[in-house]
């Protein structure tokens, strides 16, 4: 959920840059940012597409809606077959500098950390699932019986078993879950890396909460050099073929999720990454349970304490 969050909020702030900055393109160009962050959506949670395809193919229909309203501007919209010939040209043409370049970078490094630390997570759901419903094997079950309830028939009610004997049996019926131990304790080590890949400047809050600067900056250089570019796309394409302008403006509500979104601040550090560090220091402390979990059974409530009679399996000792 904060993951949607953050990409919902990456979508506002880009959408906005339009609707403040370039009000005659924003209903046109807020179609594209829409598009964008749903293919970001679908990357990150486990489609099969790739980071520099969505990209280029943002910067691609980008360009017919700048060159109408920014590079070269008239009364009538282009048609859509000349705006067709300038998404085909736009790699070519490079209106956008070495932005998209850069974007594609940006997206790829921090994305793919990310996917990799979600499908981590829905690892260790399964992990757990799997290993809370175990079939105890009928020597297990025996043994346990007879830990458990053979005091009980010489009217021994409270004894409880002794630590050596009670580890001895508990680690024999978990000897399966044991062997989880070093795979675990490696996961958990995954995690901490994957999630220190998550921080800093290629961290995926400051990669997307920041997409909208990348995108102003391209338009700018768009802007600046467009007499070249006029000239580059007349050689290609030709002169401009044009319709009857159907520009609606702006429409995109920027109060929208305001109430959720809220939580992001951009003066203080993020909630993903909050909540990502809490929920590594807490796993943190879970580190050795597959493999310490007999100890833990028997000490924290199977076992007899310390200096108190206890069970050896055939009689009561101290």
């Amino acid at each position: 959920e904060t993951f949607e969050m953050l990409i919902r909020l990456a979508e506002n702030y880009t959408s906005a840059l339009f609707c403040n900055a370039y009000r005659s393109m924003a209903a046109e160009a807020t179609v594209h940012v829409q598009e964008f962050f749903t293919d970001v959506g679908l990357f990150l949670f486990g489609t099969d597409i790739s980071t520099e395809e969505f990209v280029n193919r943002f910067f691609d229909v980008l360009f017919p809606v700048v060159y109408n309203h920014v590079i070269n501007p008239g009364p009538t919209d282009i048609s859509l077959e000349y705006a067709e010939c300038l998404r085909a040209a736009r790699r070519d043409i490079r209106p956008f500098g070495n932005i998209p370049k850069k974007a594609i970078g940006q997206m790829g490094r921090s994305l793919l950390p990310s996917r990799a630390f979600l499908q981590a997570l829905s690892l260790g759901i399964e992990v757990i699932n799997t290993t809370d419903h175990l079939h105890f094997s009928r020597d297990c079950s025996r043994a346990l019986l007879r830990m458990q309830y053979c005091p009980h028939c010489q009217g021994l009610m409270l004894s409880k078993p002794c630590m050596g004997y009670c580890l001895n049996i508990i680690r024999g019926c978990l000897a399966d879950i044991a062997e989880v131990d070093l795979h675990w304790r490696g996961y958990i080590q995954s995690l901490e890396e994957l999630s220190g890949a998550l921080s800093g400047a290629h961290g995926i809050e400051h990669v997307l909460l920041n997409f909208h600067s990348l995108v102003h900056d391209a338009l700018v250089q768009a802007r600046v050099n467009g007499p070249e570019l006029s000239e580059q796309v007349n050689k290609i394409c030709g002169p401009p073929v044009r319709k009857p302008k159907q520009s609606p403006g702006c429409s995109f509500d920027q109060n929208k999720d305001n109430r959720g979104l809220k939580m992001f601040s951009r003066d203080s550090e993020q909630p993903l990454t909050t909540r990502r560090k809490e929920f590594i220091s807490h796993l943190r402390l879970y580190r050795a349970f597959y493999g310490g979990l007999a100890d833990q059974l028997c000490g924290n409530e199977l076992a007899a304490a310390d200096g108190l009679p206890c069970w050896n399996g055939e009689d009561i000792i101290r």
